[in-house]
């Protein structure tokens, strides 16, 4: 694999702090110059924006253009659903004018999977560093701008790995979950390309539920943030909770917030794109 650069003009919909910081993702890391590196699949790669030009530099696997299409999910009209539901009310059109460089990314569904069990009573800089460990002791290296990179470990490559070695890399409670996870993936019990061909989302869901370490919360993420792009899913964290309560339902104490009834205003208000709705709200409450 060869270095290649690839520069998009007047791309509508694409701010790197709001697609990086928003929660999505764990393996982008900013520059000092503002732009970000990250890895993804077998490629490394450093993002800039300059006025109305996106700069994308990197070690990809296949042609650079058609990677950075299909990964930062540039095909989708991102200005037709932010004025979809700008329309819905002043919260959400708040939130969109804040938010507004939001891309949902098209990640590796293995990936999102375990980047998300690790994520499960985590916080970000403790989640980014298990997984940079994870990688690095058991991904592939890539060589990039005099460092080294690594890819996240696939399933094959993390089959002689046992609980005791998770728990070296600081995976805490979550070492059993990943290595009951990877067994069951490595022993097809689970096809995760089957995922991909059902449409029916609450079938997909369920099925990610049997996994061990997974949750609804963490099976919502997956849905929503993997290459499965299912933007009917309302995943519900600590920050949706309270925004949903102050902007919706105006409970006293959040703390007694129905997910129930959270997500029953979320499908009733946002419908099928829901997933986007809670993107928007979800980094407008928890950045402003």
């Amino acid at each position: 694999m060869k270095e290649q650069k690839y520069i998009l003009k007047d791309c509508k919909s694409f701010e790197l702090p709001h697609i990086f910081e928003c929660g999505q993702c764990f393996r982008w890391n900013i520059e000092e110059d503002g732009s970000y590196t990250g890895v993804f699949y077998k490629n490394v790669m450093n993002v800039r924006k300059i006025d109305n030009e996106i700069i994308f530099n990197g070690i990809c696997e296949g042609n650079i253009k058609e990677v950075v299409e299909n990964y930062f999910d540039l095909k989708r009209n991102y200005e037709e659903i932010k004025d979809k539901l700008s329309k819905i009310d002043d919260n959400l059109k708040m939130s969109i004018k804040y938010g507004n460089g939001i891309r949902i990314l098209n990640q590796d569904l293995w990936e999102t999977i375990i980047s998300f069990i690790i994520s499960a009573n985590n916080n970000i800089p403790r989640i980014k560093g298990i997984i940079e460990r994870l990688s690095k002791e058991y991904g592939q290296e890539i060589f990039f701008n005099g460092k080294s990179y690594y890819t996240f470990p696939t399933p094959q490559e993390l089959k002689n790995v046992n609980v005791s070695d998770y728990r070296k890399l600081g995976l805490g409670f979550r070492d059993i979950r990943l290595y009951e996870t990877t067994k069951m993936i490595l022993n097809n019990e689970i096809d995760l390309e089957e995922l991909h061909m059902e449409k029916d989302t609450i079938k997909v869901r369920n099925t990610l539920l049997t996994l061990s370490g997974v949750g609804p919360k963490v099976a919502d993420c997956i849905l929503l943030f993997s290459t499965l792009k299912r933007f009917d899913v309302f995943p519900i964290d600590v920050w949706v909770r309270r925004v949903m309560n102050e902007l919706y339902i105006k409970n006293e104490d959040e703390n007694k917030v129905n997910k129930k009834d959270i997500e029953k205003i979320a499908y009733e208000k946002f419908g099928n794109l829901a997933g986007m709705a809670q993107q928007y709200l979800f980094y407008w409450k928890r950045e402003a």
